[in-house]
């Protein structure tokens, strides 16, 4: 026979999930304090405990046993007349048989034992208070359950069959505890205090750093001010509940890499599904099995070391790659780096309306004979450097330094709006930082400048050493009109001079004699 989910069972169930929680919670931590006492007895080596501290356990776990089952709806009910009545009281019988147990054992030891340590003692007390809180609520969820349909109950009976069939393949669960191969800072968010208290004290157990927080809000502002490898997150909270919380971490930059393992007594799939989706990275329901729940945590911690990892890898690939490209900058235009990796192999361009500049320092050979090598370079690198800087504001290309020698071009390899003023304004100002340099030094050292416009030829060469270079004519012109120039003057050819006429002032130099292109007619270049 088909089995139909109606809307009541449905609403049945959503019922019992509700008050699953309200259940459970003291329940989980009844037997998580019981299981504390008795780990604490056998180190302190209380053997006069033990004995009526094991039935405190025992009894803890014959009650989540029975609670688990009830609210799992895994028991057949008979919902009108005297059958329901029956059921009810038999029901309360089962439950309250343990917890008169738990109770009447831990009184006898809170009577009889006046030598304990106070954290037993603290822990007796919780057991006995647990114990009093879950009296009412038991009363209210056996009435509820004895009221279940029998169409809901028919559905849970035949997904309990299921789970038993599989459980029957995987074989016999490890009970022994696994270990903890990793520790973090861990925050623990849930309303309920004995829940935040006993999860935190197995996990300080453990070796972790471990903070708490009341509810949604303050978890916020913990994760704010806070470092986290780990987020133990309740879903059901007064203020902001679980999966609000946990939208909102995916949803910060700084936040969304910490992992989250919803904790819950709602035994819904639609919400451990909901939390998944949003990005939790695991979804445990209460009351939790410490080994299973400590198992979660190792694997959550690991995956996060090694995202961790990653992380600082790619930051350290892209800090080298960056600093790859920075170097590469100094040597190739960034536009020739692109088109190199974009798998070009051969770069070589024509440019027309290129003006091409050569630079030497006057008598910086001789003068170099009496300086120490490490000042020389210093200089060197100052000036040069200050140079490099003026072509990077004039959107001028940087060529090659050979020795004292400086070579730039405005032009190429992307064009800009004014190539022959901007070449003009970086040769005043190659003069007005040299005797910047000077002035630091105190040194007397000139330069020589020689500017020609033209038709080059620019491209790659090199495959062990890349260099861009340039060719042709104007390259030629433009060395010898420098190696022609006067000290701190710019020597500029009637090709780049009528270009200048008007910003800056002309004086006629004569012609001279190139080789290959007979005379030509020179400037000096002045400011106005």
């Amino acid at each position: 026979m088909s089995i139909i989910d109606t809307d009541s069972a449905r609403a049945s169930r959503i019922r019992l999930a509700h008050l699953r929680q309200e259940l459970l919670s003291p329940v989980n931590a009844l037997l998580g304090y019981a299981e504390i006492m008795h780990e604490e007895a056998s180190r302190d080596g209380r053997q006069d405990m033990l004995p009526d501290v094991n039935c405190v356990l025992r009894a803890a776990r014959d009650l989540a046993d029975k609670v688990d089952r009830l609210v799992e709806g895994d028991r057949e009910n008979n919902l009108t007349g005297q059958a329901a009545a029956t059921q009810e009281q038999q029901l309360r019988h089962e439950l309250r048989t343990p917890l008169n147990a738990i109770k009447g054992y831990a009184e006898m030891l809170s009577e009889d034992l006046a030598d304990i340590s106070s954290a037993l003692r603290a822990d007796l007390d919780r057991v006995l208070l647990a114990a009093t809180d879950l009296l009412p609520r038991l009363d209210h969820i056996v009435r509820f359950s004895a009221d279940l349909d029998e169409t809901s109950l028919a559905c849970d009976q035949t997904g309990a069959a299921m789970v038993s069939e599989l459980i029957r393949s995987l074989g016999p669960v490890r009970q022994e505890p696994s270990a903890v191969t990793e520790t973090g800072s861990i925050l623990v968010v849930d309303d309920i205090e004995a829940n935040r208290d006993l999860l935190s004290r197995r996990l300080a157990r453990d070796g972790h750093r471990v903070a708490s927080a009341a509810g949604g809000q303050q978890a916020l502002q913990a994760l704010e001010h806070h470092e986290f490898d780990l987020v133990l997150l309740d879903l059901i909270m007064p203020d902001i509940n679980g999966l609000d919380v946990l939208v909102r971490m995916k949803a910060d930059e700084r936040l969304r890499r910490i992992p989250v393992i919803m904790i819950t007594a709602l035994a819904d799939t639609d919400s451990a599904v909901r939390c998944i989706e949003a990005g939790a990275e695991d979804y445990l329901p209460k009351p939790f099995d410490p080994i299973l729940l400590r198992a979660r945590i190792n694997a959550c911690l690991h995956k996060k070391r090694w995202r961790d990892r990653e992380q600082r890898y790619l930051r350290r690939i892209e800090d080298e790659t960056a600093k790859f490209e920075r170097l590469l900058l100094t040597i190739l235009p960034r536009q020739v780096i692109g088109r190199l990796n974009h798998g070009e192999t051969m770069i070589a361009d024509r440019f027309e309306d290129v003006s091409v500049l050569f630079a030497d320092l006057v008598r910086f050979t001789k003068h170099s004979g009496r300086i120490a090598p490490a000042v020389l370079v210093e200089y060197l690198n100052q000036l040069f450097s200050e140079f490099d800087a003026l072509a990077r504001e004039l959107g001028v290309e940087k060529i090659k330094t050979i020795g004292d020698a400086y070579m730039a071009v405005a032009g190429l390899p992307d064009p800009i709006p004014d190539p022959f003023a901007a070449i003009a304004k970086m040769a005043f100002g190659m003069i007005d930082r040299l005797g910047r340099v000077n002035g630091h030094f105190g040194w007397p050292l000139q330069i020589r400048i020689g500017i020609h416009s033209g038709p080059v030829v620019a491209g790659i060469i090199g495959a062990h050493r890349f260099i861009y270079d340039v060719w042709g004519d104007t390259v030629n012109v433009a060395s010898r009109l420098e190696a022609y120039s006067l000290p701190n003057r710019i020597h500029v050819s009637q090709d780049t001079a009528r270009h200048l006429v008007g910003p800056f002032a002309l004086e006629p130099r004569g012609s001279i004699e190139v080789k290959g292109k007979g005379k030509l007619e020179t400037f000096f270049l002045s400011r106005i």
